[in-house]
């Protein structure tokens, strides 16, 4: 089955079909662990590691697409290695606001039935704020621009994500 998001790619992959749904995996799981190893070490760079927060999130709903509820189990993994690789307190706070951002994600994908790049924008502009809030209160870091450049950050990724897919679904649709 071909991964939807295929459609982001402006070449023709080199790699089977099943080979970009599995990086997809890998990168998301890596992300998640990096964001909140980088938050542990770090964490007077606050800001730089808030603007990240937007990748996680373009890979959740990828990862999501291809393996439907399957993304909880990587969503797990992901937290099991920041608990080991990160203080607890940051991968708990990870841990709450994905548990949110996930079921808000889960029932816009499960009771939506619009096009995959509507739902996508649509699951973001409601997790999206509840995740940032959750995480930095948890980790006492809500600060103005550390909000504001996670908020930033994530909407901007999920927004150019769906103005690509918009713009590949019209472009294959026109003849010619």
């Amino acid at each position: 089955m071909r991964s939807e998001f295929l459609i982001l790619l402006p070449l023709q992959p080199r790699f089977s079909q099943d080979t970009f749904p599995m990086l997809f995996l890998i990168a998301y799981i890596s992300s998640v662990v990096l964001i909140n190893f980088a938050f542990s070490t770090a964490p007077h760079l606050d800001i730089i590691w808030s603007a990240w927060g937007g990748l996680v999130f373009v890979l959740r709903d990828m990862v999501q697409t291809r393996f439907g509820h399957g993304a909880i189990l990587a969503m797990l993994v992901a937290l099991l290695l920041s608990y080991v690789t990160s203080e607890p307190a940051i991968a708990l706070a990870s841990a709450t606001a994905f548990a949110v951002s996930e079921c808000i994600d889960w029932l816009v994908f499960s009771i939506t039935r619009r096009p995959l790049h509507d739902r996508l924008w649509i699951s973001s502009a409601l997790s999206i704020p509840l995740d940032t809030f959750i995480f930095f209160g948890l980790i006492d870091a809500l600060t103005a621009p550390v909000i504001l450049t996670a908020l930033g950050s994530k909407f901007a990724g999920v927004t150019a994500v769906w103005l690509i897919m918009a713009w590949r679904i019209r472009k294959n649709a026109c003849p010619g």
